[in-house]
């Protein structure tokens, strides 16, 4: 792939990150359930992107084993999403997203095994960097102990990051074709909707998984729908465009930059309590790692990707 398409390609998926950043934010003033915020998320996003999927429908061109596999990636997205939104409650917005989004470590060693994407020294420094990084900004090393219930949101925090790198890399690899991401998107959202669906009806109550509530009250509904457009649809849409064009490597790096923000947001929009010095190294040496992947990462393909 050219230079330059590659690093435009990582310029969306860094934009896409962004706006996702804002996710946590969104589903705070929601003030709904982890399994009604996750639902509605999805389910609000359906009728946008089956609008977008409708127009550009002849570009479609997929098989129908790709598209069942893009759905396929939405059921891994909805436990993802279901445990990120409980490990937030138990543990704080910004760290939730953190444990989750240590994703890179798992996508950049399975995609080497898997699509032979062997990492250049760029990418294999900037890792234990990036651990580094993640281990101050969760606060281990300070003496406040912070969350509602850390164990609970840790486990849940844990599964986040296992079902997102599993989805992150079946999502890339069902759109090998190019398809219109819109498309793609859609298939992936309404998996994670019927998911979401399944398991919030499920009596899960014993392992801290409520309910949906079908009936959110406003302003609650506002937010879940600006989650949904702005963060399931615009942000992620970004991100979907980006996820076949870009080694899975420099994806999970651009994704990386989620996190960060969502620290600050909780910060400055939630009022939040004030980052140790050693979080603010952390979000330092994350950057770090972002700006180095971006600049000077590559990949070397040591053998043939899926056929």
């Amino acid at each position: 792939m050219p230079v330059e398409t590659d690093r435009r390609a990582m310029l969306i998926a860094l934009i896409g990150a962004a706006v996702i950043s804002f996710s946590p934010v969104f589903y705070i003033y929601s003030d709904t359930n982890p399994s009604t915020g996750a639902f509605f998320r999805m389910l609000y996003a359906l009728p946008a992107l089956a609008l977008l999927a409708f127009v550009i429908r002849k570009s479609d061109t997929r098989s129908s084993q790709m598209r069942w596999m893009a759905f396929g990636a939405g059921l891994l997205l909805a436990p993802d999403m279901l445990s990120y939104h409980i490990s937030m409650i138990f543990i704080g917005i910004g760290i939730a997203t953190l444990i989750g989004n240590s994703q890179v470590i798992i996508v950049t060693l399975v995609s080497w095994k898997l699509f032979g994407e062997k990492p250049n020294p760029a990418i294999l420094i900037s890792l234990p960097i990036v651990m580094i990084g993640l281990a101050l900004i969760s606060g281990v090393f300070d003496s406040e102990p912070y969350g509602e219930d850390p164990i609970k949101g840790v486990i849940f925090g844990v599964a986040t990051a296992f079902f997102y790198s599993a989805f992150l890399i079946l999502f890339r690899y069902c759109n090998k074709e190019l398809a219109p991401v819109s498309s793609v998107q859609f298939d992936a959202t309404a998996g994670a909707a019927i998911g979401l669906l399944v398991l919030g009806i499920l009596p899960l109550s014993r392992v801290a998984i409520e309910p949906i509530n079908f009936q959110p009250d406003w302003p609650g509904h506002g937010w879940l729908i600006l989650l949904a457009l702005l963060s399931q649809v615009g942000g992620w849409l970004a991100v979907a465009y980006s996820l076949p064009r870009l080694p899975a490597a420099h994806t999970s790096f651009a994704i990386l930059l989620q996190p960060v923000l969502t620290l600050v947001w909780g910060f400055l929009i939630l009022e939040q309590d004030g980052y140790s010095n050693n979080q603010i190294i952390g979000m330092i040496l994350v950057l770090a790692a972002i700006i180095s992947v971006t600049i000077y990462g590559s990949t070397v393909n040591e053998k043939a990707s899926f056929e």
